[in-house]
């Protein structure tokens, strides 16, 4: 699963490679998503959404959990190295943290603010000037963050209001057919439309393989959480990020200094903080 979810950053890298713009992207993102689904609805035999209160979770998915994160990723990864969009995203479980707090969804922890501390740390040490020799631009380092943050948010929305009847397949499902409708003519007026030709390129099969990929990850990810509960969630974040850098290595070259591979322990230690904890822990303090 990690190494799934790992390899769509350096698919990412190489969709943008030559052009191709965020808006486009998603549609055609959003269509394969819904394309896939549809044939595993069949087999499930799912339901679509059909209530008011089920459309608007779907369209807060839609919305927090891919047009905004999807639009930023899409953008950074053009200035960013596929490795160090892999780091950023380490900081969601981090950056839930605070979300939680202020919505009243957790309680506050010295160990767990410690953890967003350390996590603040590591990307201050790969973003400030000087502090590694990869020289990456502070501002689409702040970009990239932005879609960390729409996932923090988008898992504490969901935990305050609910799916509204729905499972987490049929959210993803409604999303992506939602999305897939509301996109094209946004790509269309944006001049970000890409011709159904582009599946050829090695860019436009980059998109269509991380998009099936994350649609099956996905599917893979809510059946072993709805079974591991919320502590196995933060333990994909290390998985992901690992997985992420070595494909980065691997199909990329990429290369990284020193100090982001300090960040990167950083970051490690600061998910183990940050993590949810067990409900015996929960019970014994209680």
């Amino acid at each position: 699963m990690g190494a799934g979810w790992g390899i769509t950053l350096p698919l990412t890298k190489i969709a943008v490679s030559t052009g191709y713009q965020h808006f486009g992207l998603i549609f055609w993102q959003l269509v394969i998503g819904a394309v896939l689904m549809s044939v595993i609805g069949l087999i499930r035999g799912t339901k679509l959404p059909v209530t008011r209160p089920q459309l608007a979770i779907c369209l807060m998915v839609l919305m927090i959990g891919t047009v905004l994160p999807n639009t930023t990723s899409y953008q950074a990864a053009v200035h960013l190295p596929s490795g160090i969009l892999s780091l950023l995203l380490s900081m969601v479980p981090m950056l839930a943290f605070p979300i939680a707090l202020a919505m009243g969804l957790d309680r506050f922890s010295w160990p767990r603010l410690a953890g967003l501390s350390l996590g603040l740390v590591g990307v201050l040490m790969i973003a400030v000037p000087g502090a590694q020799a990869m020289n990456l631009s502070v501002f689409w380092i702040v970009v990239a963050l932005i879609a960390s943050l729409c996932y923090g948010l988008e898992g504490n929305l969901v935990a305050r209001f609910g799916t509204a009847g729905l499972d987490a397949f049929q959210v993803l499902y409604g999303a992506s057919l939602m999305g897939a409708v509301m996109m094209l003519p946004v790509a269309v007026l944006t001049g970000q439309w890409i011709p159904p030709g582009a599946a050829l390129t090695p860019e436009g099969q980059a998109l269509i393989a991380g998009s099936a990929i994350h649609v099956l990850v996905y599917a893979g990810y809510v059946w072993m959480v709805g079974r591991a509960g919320p502590v196995f969630t933060v333990q994909v974040s290390y998985l992901v990020t690992g997985f992420g850098v070595f494909w980065a290595k691997l199909i990329l070259d990429e290369t990284y200094s020193p100090g982001i591979w300090a960040a990167m322990a950083l970051m490690f230690a600061g998910i183990w903080l940050v993590q949810p904890r067990r409900k015996s822990d929960l019970v014994a303090d209680g």
